[in-house]
C-alpha cells in the first residue's frame, strides 16, 4: 500500500469513526412498489427485494453500533391493500423469520415484534414467536419489527392497558405500557423512496426524534446511504426544545 492510498484509507476510517450512532434506528421502508415498477416487475417482486434488504440492513446498523433498530414491516392500514398483496406480504414475513433466525441467532441479535399480533393467521403467529424465543437470550442488537401496526392504535393500548391497572394515565405510565416500553425512544428515523410523512409510525415515541428522508427507493439502500444518513444526523444539535449553548 502506498502512502497515499494509506493515507485516503485513514481518514475515511476517522470520518466514519465520528459518526453519532443513535442508540434506537427506525426505518420506515418504503418504494417496494415504485422500485418494481421501475423495472416493469410486479409489486411481488419488489416486496421480495424489499424483505431481502431487512436482513442486509440489519447487518449494517449491527456493525456500526446500534443497538435497537425498528423496521415498520407492516401496518394496520396494510391491510385495506388487496388481499392477493396482503396474503404475500405475510407470505414473506413468514419467509423472512423461518430463513433468517438462525442466521441472527448466529449474529447475537434479538428478535422483537411491536404490533397486535394476535389477527394474523395462527401460522404466522407460530413462525414469529418461535424465532423470538430462539434469539430471545441475543444481546448485541435488538432487531424490532413492526408487524400490524398502529402508532395511534399503540397509544390507545397503552392508556386502556394502564387504566386496567387502576394507574394515573401520565407520561410515564403510557411509556410504560408502549411496545416499546424496553426501548429508548428513537433518536433518527429514516424514511426511502422520497415520502416525507410518519404514516403512523412511533408517534408517541418520535416527540423529539430527528428525521431524514432520501429518495433511494427501500430495496437500494445500503451501507453507503446508511453512512450518509448517520452523517446527516451527527451534524444535528439535539435540544429537546431547549436552548443553543451558543
Amino acid at each position: 500500500m502506498n502512502k497515499k492510498s494509506g493515507t485516503k484509507e485513514r481518514a475515511v476510517k476517522d470520518d466514519l469513526t465520528a459518526l453519532k450512532i443513535p442508540k434506537h434506528l427506525g426505518i420506515i421502508m418504503d418504494g417496494n412498489g415504485r422500485w418494481a415498477k421501475s423495472r416493469g416487475l410486479s409489486r411481488a417482486v419488489g416486496h421480495k427485494e424489499g424483505a431481502k434488504n431487512v436482513f442486509n440492513v440489519a447487518k449494517i446498523a449491527l456493525k456500526y453500533g446500534v443497538e435497537t433498530l425498528s423496521l415498520y414491516a407492516f401496518s394496520v392500514e396494510n391491510w385495506s391493500r388487496p388481499k392477493e398483496e396482503v396474503d404475500k406480504l405475510f407470505s414473506l414475513i413468514e419467509d423472512f423469520y423461518k430463513n433468517t433466525a438462525q442466521k441472527v441467532k448466529d449474529l447475537d441479535i434479538k428478535l422483537t415484534v411491536s404490533g397486535d399480533l394476535s389477527v394474523l393467521p395462527i401460522k404466522t403467529q407460530e413462525i414469529i414467536c418461535e424465532a423470538m424465543r430462539l434469539t430471545e437470550k441475543n444481546s448485541a442488537m435488538t432487531l424490532n419489527l413492526l408487524i400490524n401496526y398502529g402508532g395511534r392504535q399503540e397509544i390507545v393500548r397503552a392508556v386502556n392497558l394502564a387504566l386496567k391497572k387502576g394507574l394515573a394515565i401520565t407520561e410515564k405510565t403510557i411509556s410504560d405500557h408502549l411496545y416499546t416500553a424496553d426501548f429508548c425512544d428513537p433518536e433518527l428515523i429514516i424514511r426511502t423512496s422520497g415520502e416525507q410523512r410518519l404514516s403512523n409510525f412511533l408517534l408517541y415515541q418520535s416527540a423529539y426524534s430527528e428525521f431524514y428522508f432520501t429518495d433511494v427507493l427501500w430495496p437500494d439502500f445500503d451501507e453507503g446511504e446508511f453512512i450518509k444518513a448517520i452523517k446527516n444526523y451527527t451534524t444535528r444539535e439535539r435540544r429537546f426544545g431547549g436552548i443553543t449553548n451558543e
